[in-house]
């Protein structure tokens, strides 16, 4: 994530470039499927981005667009490797998510000179799906949620969240119930009372 893509003033996160692999070397480039978009920005997670950049100033970091060979492209970079460079995916799931995973017992800690056990269930990916969790819970809309997580199809969404989404039943116990609540206080004199 580079700082430019960080709006503060709007609570805006825009989703402009990837860190990616081009002939086994690294190079920003579009997001996946070259969607573009922009995502809110909730006040606590701009206040941790803030507290964090405050404490590990942002690195400038040079890379090829797009291709192994393409123009060179600075970005200061928000989060950085050990050594002050980039981040892979594949460092930060073996140092990082699996061992916070394993302190947290969702997996079993790593034998000494050994590797964490796969776990492909509480992978990267499962932050994904907790992000798309706490909107379905929250109600926000179908469309809205396609769009921040780069869908273009809103159908999409709903194949693969569906099964987080509350409780269908429950919502229509509610409707229902509000509806006659409403029904009791009705004036039936009064044609906008339905």
């Amino acid at each position: 994530m580079a700082v430019d893509a960080i709006d503060f003033e709007s609570d805006t996160l825009h989703m402009v470039q990837q860190l990616k692999l081009s002939r086994s070397k690294p190079v920003f480039a579009p997001p996946k499927g070259g969607k573009l978009r922009d995502v809110p920005l909730p006040g606590p997670v701009a206040d941790a981005l803030r507290a964090h950049m405050k404490r590990f100033p942002p690195v400038e970091i040079t890379l090829p667009w797009k291709v192994a060979d393409g123009p060179p492209v600075t970005k200061r970079l928000i989060f950085t490797g050990l050594r002050g460079g980039h981040v892979w995916r594949t460092s930060l799931n073996e140092e990082v998510w699996k061992r916070a995973l394993a302190s947290a017992g969702v997996i079993p800690e790593r034998k000494p000179g050994g590797s964490y056990a796969e776990s492909r269930e509480n992978g990267m990916r499962a932050l994904r799906h907790f992000y798309a969790s706490v909107l379905l819970d929250a109600r926000e809309n179908i469309k809205a949620l396609a769009e921040y997580l780069g869908h273009s199809d809103p159908g999409l969404t709903l194949r693969v969240y569906a099964h987080l989404m509350p409780s269908s039943q429950e919502r229509t116990r509610n409707a229902v119930t509000q509806f006659f609540n409403a029904q009791q206080n009705c004036n039936l004199a009064d044609p906008t009372c339905i």
